[in-house]
């Protein structure tokens, strides 16, 4: 972003200005980072506000959570054709969560 004032010089400084994001450590990390979608691999963009994004928590053998979980992520196109419930089902079936 340039922000013009009288002189100019303001906004030449704002475009030298690199914004760094870091963790607590002091470990520069990404501002962004893409999400896949898992039906149909293609990157889910930032302004594709229709995606969602499902975590399925691993349940042990008396039905508590381990701290697991599988995560799945579909793209606004495959919820707007109206494919997103059949293809979570063959998702949760080929991870062996949903048995038929």
């Amino acid at each position: 972003a340039v922000v013009s004032t009288q002189s100019g010089h303001y906004g030449r400084e704002l475009n030298n200005l690199r914004l760094k994001m870091q963790n607590d450590k002091g470990e520069i990390v990404d501002l962004y980072i893409p999400r896949k979608c898992s039906i149909t691999n293609r990157i889910i963009s930032a302004k594709d506000h229709a995606s969602v994004q499902i975590n399925i928590g691993e349940l042990d053998d008396n039905g508590t959570l381990t701290g697991k979980n599988f995560t799945f992520a579909s793209c606004g196109f495959v919820r707007e054709m109206g494919e997103a419930d059949d293809s979570f089902n063959k998702l949760c079936s080929d991870a062996k969560i949903l048995q038929f």
